[in-house]
């Protein structure tokens, strides 16, 4: 269907006849074909005649359809609830600026049959059922509905056990009674109610659709579901006679209370299978008739205008020139302010101003020379309900009556005077356009709502003469159709939060409810005891919410707080002993725990989510048996966690039903496992520590052997104590492509994730939740980017957190995410977060049809390999531990091929976790290779040499200059000998020498290790080493008589895996990573393997049979290679001991593989 209109129209429009109503279940629009015309936005209204219309609102209560972007694409809206209606009329608000108004329209639905019935509030039927009674377990009722009325009986259907199930308006709200009966032997009543649904007296269609499977009800109204559980404890509805629709026939011979009969229309009414309103049509014989009920839709008059704009208005002409003045109208709104009504006089004698001011109406009547006189009448008047206001002043004195209730009409006398002059205006005019154009000098914002029967000056405005502007004028407003939606219904503020809302927003109030944010959604307090003590409080009591975002309530505890470790303590009624006479088996005595400040299930949510929990539970029996029964069952036992019995006493271990004096085999009857299982007749006592944190808390204790002659039983039970957070530290590791599968996320408008990762991977996904529509999404997108991806019904989205260094740098990062109606945000660590606003009127859909996948998207793609702990979604924490398969790639905690690889990173390499495999960091290392074990040499020809620089020669100077100033006078050198076995035999050889103070450590080959001390008049210090030589030592000045006898020609030979400390010579030689080179050669140096060398074998040696293994004394590691000469301070010719400059601490026992300070000497012939 074409639609083509020049934007010069005031208000156009499209507008189809279907002919006969059809159920619509989607619109789809396109542009005009080959021009710039298309749509941008529109409105649909629907109805069942074309002066009475109703705007379909999206999920969020927004009423705009998004249109096209070109003239040729086609954009489908699938309606989330079909509409039942005969026309349809599409209204243009923005098009292409570059074009006109062109629209392509398509409908999608079909033919409709319809049933009526109407009743006027005096009418009824019901339905006979063939049986006298009838019990069902599961039923189907379904009919629509319309009317202009608040209150009203739909449905009621009850039976002589008490059962009934009734449908009725209150407050313009459907509301759903049910019970499927209650017994005097069950604590818990069966009455259950249901409200859904707002401001349903629009006098248009609502379906509604109750679906029954014993206590689970769905119950859904225009495509908004409820789904409950009735209370109670049957399942069958059991129903005498027959079954009212319309009202309630005889209301005095049902248990009703009485109610207002319903007024309007209803159609289709299906009861398990059966069409009411054919046979009612037919005038079957089991159809029973209160009234004359017709079989037509009489429709009551309906013609509002809906103001929704910022400067929109309607103006209509009055009666000039009178002393009188009478205005009256009836309006609907949320908006706490707004401009009702403006008039000014004649004769310039001032104007009257009918303002909505904080849910009243407020009336000024201002004059020239005077003081404005100002009344107000009514209350909460911004309900959004249809309220009436009347108004009629003359000189001197104005009467104002509100719901024509003439009990609160508002009276008042001053002196005035009045001429009525310029025409009415009603919803605003003042603020936006010139006075001389509207008439209307009043600043007020404009109203934001609906009008309907305006009069004034006694006389109805003609809503069709407004429209065919043959009377007054307007500009922004819809006629015969009222646009106002409830954005409160349903409620998208959460854990009881109250929602306030205006014409085109609501907000939240989460005041007194313990929680935050947009929606009310984040808990204003933490997990846990734990959880304080980590952020310095002392002991005292503490509010702790252990679900966070989740449904349970945060509750006071105590908390112990120590240097280790916070204890959460939560007590109860049962603190003190409770004396216990006359239980037996089949009647025991039932001693519920009443936690102070908590119920059971938050008293659970703390100990599922503690480390170790314990409660100690006593019994003290005189005459009374505990666990001993012939027939296997105990007398007495104690319930917990998710009312579940235990046969275990304090002290014991689940499932072997003992008391603790039953493991330690010291029971009072050696017979027994208890010491109240002897029987005597004196007093005894079991008692002892439950710590099975899955079983508890205690929730009950059952005492049931103590209606003997004399005998007796007390029992107590102490505060729950609780400690730790395993949920903080419930890791998995994914070493290769594998995702962990969990139930499809439930949520319901609001999401927060939470999680720690560690990776060095590129990239991956660390969780997704796919669907047919919906998803979302968090992942590692690049080594700098973590992004939150979803798409929520208005198309994908995306947040992306940036960092400036990478985040695959192996340590623990936190991610947050939100969304929300109102905004979705993404936080890592402590950087700022990332927020994106919604859309105004948008709404969360939340629907996922799949299961949520961890550690990878779905169908295993883009795999995360790292590390993932304390993951939780909306206050839930998931069990990754529980899900872990090390077959498949998923280990418990954060381990890797680090922590036992097949092959290890030798000579001083460090081992790199990739998760998936591992490399070895040879940086440090004077080797190459993946695992750091080829060697890195040269051969020196005779007369070559090396000098490698260790410090600028100005800051040698400096040091050196110091350290003669400090110490002027220098002991001789030490000199040590390395071997007296001759090394000059073409073999390799290996030496390694480390310093630690004044401790020297030596060792050639395979040989025993050497350990020799340095004087006490040495410095434990090497002070500024200036120069590392290989080969050759090449200073002016004096050198040392020691190096000098072996100086010339100096070293021939093969040189490998050089290291001195941190500084690894031939490398830096051979494998340069910098431009800059801090060596100088002289000579012939040529890269050499060292080929004449026989291959090293790395072999793992156990500590105890390793000759370098100190124990905690001396930590060190194994550094192959041959040794440099060390040029310190050329005045002494001292060979001070060396220290690692780089580190003054002694490095750590645990970590073998660390760089030690070493020496480096040249060993002396034989």
């Amino acid at each position: 269907m074409d639609f083509l209109l020049f934007a010069t129209d005031k208000q156009p429009w499209l507008q189809i006849d279907l002919m006969q109503k059809h159920r619509i279940n989607a619109v789809a629009t396109q542009g005009t074909f080959n021009t710039y015309d298309w749509l941008t936005r529109y409105i649909v209204l629907y109805g069942d005649h074309p002066t009475s219309w109703k705007p379909f609102f999206q999920q969020g209560s927004n009423w705009t359809f998004f249109g096209n972007v070109n003239e040729s694409g086609v954009v489908r809206h699938d309606l989330h609830y079909p509409i039942l209606a005969r026309y349809i009329r599409i209204i243009p608000v923005a098009w292409n600026p570059r074009g006109k108004i062109g629209l392509r329209l398509g409908l999608y639905g079909c033919p409709y049959r319809s049933h009526v019935l109407y009743f006027d509030g005096d009418d009824a039927i019901s339905y006979r059922f063939r049986p006298k009674r009838i019990s069902t377990l599961e039923d189907d009722i379904s009919f629509n509905f319309k009317t202009l009325e608040q209150d009203g009986v739909l449905m009621h259907g009850e039976g002589s056990q008490g059962d009934y199930i009734t449908v009725e308006l209150k407050q313009a709200q459907l509301l759903l009674h049910i019970s499927l009966g209650s017994s005097p032997m069950h604590a818990s009543e069966g009455h259950t109610t249901v409200a859904v649904g707002s401001l349903l007296d629009d006098q248009h269609w609502h379906s509604l659709h109750i679906e029954r499977y014993g206590r689970h009800v769905n119950l859904t109204l225009d495509g908004e579901v409820k789904r409950f559980r009735c209370h109670g404890t049957f399942d069958q509805l059991d129903l005498d006679t027959e079954i009212f629709f319309g009202g309630v026939i005889d209301q005095d011979k049902q248990h009703l209370t009485y109610r207002q009969n319903f007024r309007g229309c209803v159609e289709n009414i299906i009861f398990n299978g059966v069409n009411i309103a054919d046979l009612a049509r037919h005038r079957r014989p089991n159809i029973r008739f209160e009234g004359s009920v017709g079989h037509y839709c009489r429709d009551q008059v309906y013609t509002p205008i809906t103001f929704a704009g910022i400067n929109n208005y309607v103006q209509v002409p009055g009666i000039p020139r009178r002393n009188r003045l009478a205005v009256s109208f009836r309006f609907r709104s949320w908006d706490t302010a707004g401009l009702l009504l403006y008039r000014s006089f004649a004769d310039r004698l001032g104007s009257l101003e009918v303002v909505l001011s904080e849910g009243q109406v407020n009336v000024s009547i201002a004059q020239p020379g005077k003081k404005k006189l100002e009344f107000a009448a009514g209350h909460r008047l911004n309900d959004g309900f249809w309220h009436s206001v009347q108004l009629v002043a003359r000189d001197g004195s104005a009467v104002v009556t509100i719901d024509d209730d003439d009990g609160a009409e508002f009276r008042v006398a001053h002196p005035f005077q009045l001429r009525t002059g310029s025409p009415t205006s009603f919803g605003g005019g003042g603020r936006f356009f010139p006075a001389s154009i509207t008439g209307c000098r009043s600043n007020q914002t404009a109203f934001h709502g609906c009008l309907q029967m305006l009069n004034v000056d006694m006389q109805p405005v003609d809503v069709e003469l407004l429209v065919q502007q043959r009377l007054g004028q307007y500009f922004n407003v819809f006629f015969n159709v009222c646009g106002i939606t409830d954005r409160c219904t349903p409620n998208l503020c959460e854990h009881d939060s109250r929602c306030i809302q205006s014409w085109d927003d609501f907000m939240c109030i989460c005041d007194l409810t313990g929680y935050k944010g947009e929606t009310c959604h984040k808990s204003l307090y933490k997990e846990s005891c734990d959880a304080y003590r980590v952020s310095g409080k002392t002991s005292g009591n503490y509010t702790i919410d252990p679900d966070g975002s989740g449904p349970l309530k945060p509750f006071t505890v105590y908390c112990d707080i120590r240097e280790d470790r916070a204890w959460t303590i939560i007590r109860h009624n049962r603190h003190y002993a409770t004396r216990v006479t006359g239980s037996s088996v089949d009647q025991p005595y039932l001693g519920a725990v009443e936690y102070w400040n908590a119920s059971w299930a938050e008293v659970s949510a703390l100990a599922n989510a503690s480390e170790y929990c314990e409660q100690r539970i006593e019994l003290h029996c005189y005459s009374s048996r505990l666990l001993n029964t012939p027939s296997g069952l105990p007398f007495s036992f104690w319930m917990g966690r998710h009312d579940e019995r235990h046969y275990y006493w304090g002290g014991s271990r689940p499932g072997i039903q003992r008391c603790a004096c039953g493991l330690d085999k010291n029971c009072a009857d050696p017979q027994y496992f208890c010491n109240c299982d002897a029987d005597h007749a004196m007093w005894r006592t079991d008692k002892g520590l439950l710590t099975f944190v899955d079983h508890l808390p205690v929730t009950q204790v059952v005492v049931g052997d103590t209606n003997r002659s004399g005998s007796e039983a007390q029992f107590l039970l102490g505060p729950l104590r609780c400690y730790g957070d395993r949920n903080t530290w419930n890791t998995v590791s994914f070493n290769k492509g594998a995702a962990l599968l969990f139930p499809t996320f439930q949520a319901n408008h609001s999401l927060d994730i939470s999680f720690y990762f560690k990776t060095t991977a590129l990239s991956g996904v660390f969780l997704e939740n796919p669907g047919s529509r919906n998803y979302i999404r968090v992942e590692l997108n690049t080594t700098r980017d973590v992004v939150f991806a979803y798409d929520i019904g208005n198309g994908d989205e995306n947040l992306t957190v940036r960092s400036v260094v990478p985040w695959n740098d192996d340590e623990w990062h936190q991610v947050k995410a939100e969304l929300n109606v109102k905004l979705a945000r993404l936080r890592v660590d402590k950087l700022p977060w990332v927020v994106r606003p919604a859309p105004p009127q948008s709404f969360v859909r939340l629907d996922f049809d799949r299961p949520l996948y961890v550690g990878a998207a779905e169908h295993k793609m883009r795999p995360f390999l790292g590390c993932l702990r304390a993951l939780r979604m909306n206050g839930v924490t998931l069990n990754l531990e529980g899900k872990a398969n090390e077959t498949e790639g998923v280990r418990v905690n954060c381990t890797g091929h680090c922590q036992d690889p097949p092959v290890p990173c030798q000579n001083s390499g460090s081992c790199v976790e990739r998760y998936s495999h591992y490399s070895c960091n040879c940086t440090v290392s004077a080797f190459e290779g993946p695992f750091c074990n080829h060697d890195i040499g040269g051969y020196f020809e005779e007369g070559t040499w090396v000098r490698y620089n260790i410090l600028p020669m100005s800051l040698y100077a400096a040091r050196e200059f110091a350290s003669i100033i400090s110490s002027p006078w220098q002991p001789p050198p030490d000199v040590f000998a390395l071997t007296t076995k001759p090394v000059t035999d073409g073999r390799p050889h290996r030496v390694n020498i480390t310093r630690l103070h004044r401790t020297l450590y030596t060792q050639v080959d395979y040989l025993p290790v050497i350990e020799q001390q340095f004087s006490l008049f040495v410095d434990s210090k090497l002070d500024s080493p200036k120069n590392l030589y290989l080969g050759r030592v090449m200073e002016t000045g004096v050198i040392d008589p020691e190096i000098q006898r072996y100086n010339t020609p100096g070293f021939s030979g093969c040189l490998s895996g050089v290291k001195f400390n941190s500084l690894v010579p031939l490398k830096a030689i051979f494998r340069p990573t910098s431009l800059v080179r801090p060596y100088s050669i002289r000579g012939e140096l040529v890269e050499s393997s060292c080929a004449s060398m026989l291959p090293l074998t790395t072999i793992l040696i156990p500590p105890e049979m390793d000759p370098w293994y100190m124990d905690t004394e001396f930590p060190h590691v194994h550094d192959d290679g041959w040794i440099g000469i060390i040029i310190g301070s050329y005045h002494t010719n001292e060979p001070k001991a060396v220290q690692d400059y780089g580190s003054a601490a002694k490095p750590p026992a645990a970590r073998r593989e660390q760089n030690l300070p070493q020496i480096l000497e040249e060993p002396k012939g034989d």
